[in-house]
């Protein structure tokens, strides 16, 4: 007796779903699909959600890499943070990380991607793949923005504006900064103001400048101390090297929060006092800076603005 044999059972292969396919289910354009899968305000909301839901519903998935290489848009902004890596100096260092907050909620509500680097990490081969780039700090006497300049990619740079600069440029009023701190000193009786920072900085070199010009109109010499880097360290050793050579202070303005803090840490440890004995102002957002010492920079603000004020020619 011959055994009756059971129909096997027909392995089923997924079908790929092409956007062509999704227009005829949803009795609509190519384009119209595109735009309703991007959430296009040009097509009206009540289309947008039913062909958004019937993607849904049939699994349809946009290949994003295809389609941004059709249109020859990555989607992608290069944010480059100008600054060495250094355990003196980590990426907990609130002007980069409030700046990049405020870059990336801006980009990505926009729909575009963030990639992430510092100066000497940069990669050319990544980087020119980005839309555009957004370059933070501008480096000694401008080499960071000549080296990416070189790409020939859109770059909106966060720093001060330079005679030559053909570049979107965003920074805060540093000169004003330098004025008011200076005048501050003046308020308060101060007579003989130190600055501490690298003036090689185009933004430094201005925070300078206003202080410099501010106190010559009521007849003061600040002593500058130059220090590259932006570190506690270098501001403790500023306030030594005061005090090693007998140096005449009773203010200083440093460039930034960290090199604030270094040089509070040093008077204590010296036995002077902070604020009655020298006065201390920084200019960034350090939470663990008094608040008395320091100027603010609204940078989470700001830098959405690096990232939306750039003109749409820039990443689109």
């Amino acid at each position: 007796m011959s055994k009756t044999r059971q129909p096997r059972a027909e392995a089923h292969t997924p079908i790929h779903l092409t956007m062509a396919d999704l227009a005829r289910l949803a009795g609509t354009s190519k384009i119209t699909v595109s735009r309703a899968l991007a959430d296009s305000s040009l097509v009206n909301a009540r289309t947008r959600e039913r062909i958004q839901i019937l993607a849904r519903e049939q699994g349809y998935k946009l290949n994003i890499s295809a389609r941004n290489l059709r249109l020859r848009h990555s989607r992608t902004v290069g944010v480059i943070v100008e600054m060495r890596p250094s355990d003196a100096r980590p990426m907990l260092d609130p002007y980069p990380l409030n700046l990049l907050g405020g870059i990336t909620q801006a980009l990505t509500t926009a729909g575009y991607s963030v990639l992430l680097t510092t100066r000497q990490d940069a990669n050319a081969t990544a980087i020119h793949a980005a839309d555009g780039l957004i370059l933070l700090g501008q480096g000694v006497h401008q080499d960071a923005v000549r080296r990416f300049d070189k790409l020939g990619l859109p770059m909106v740079v966060w720093g001060a504006r330079a005679s030559n600069d053909n570049h979107v440029v965003v920074g805060s009023d540093n000169r004003q900064g330098g004025q008011l701190v200076a005048e501050h000193f003046v308020r308060v009786g101060r007579r003989y103001p130190v600055f501490v920072g690298p003036p090689g900085h185009p933004e430094i070199l201005d925070r300078l400048n206003g202080f410099v010009d501010a106190l010559a109109r009521k007849g003061i010499k600040p002593l500058l101390m130059r220090r590259d880097d932006f570190t506690m360290a270098a501001g403790m050793d500023a306030v030594r090297s005061l005090v090693a050579r007998g140096a005449k202070f009773d203010s200083i303005f440093a460039s930034s929060d960290l090199l604030a803090v270094g040089a509070i840490s040093a008077l204590k440890d010296l036995g002077l006092d902070v604020p009655k004995g020298v006065s201390i102002v920084g200019m960034t957002t350090l939470p663990s800076a008094p608040r008395s010492c320091r100027t603010s920079p609204r940078f989470a603000r700001t830098g959405r603005r690096v990232a939306c004020c750039s003109p749409r020619k820039c990443w689109t």
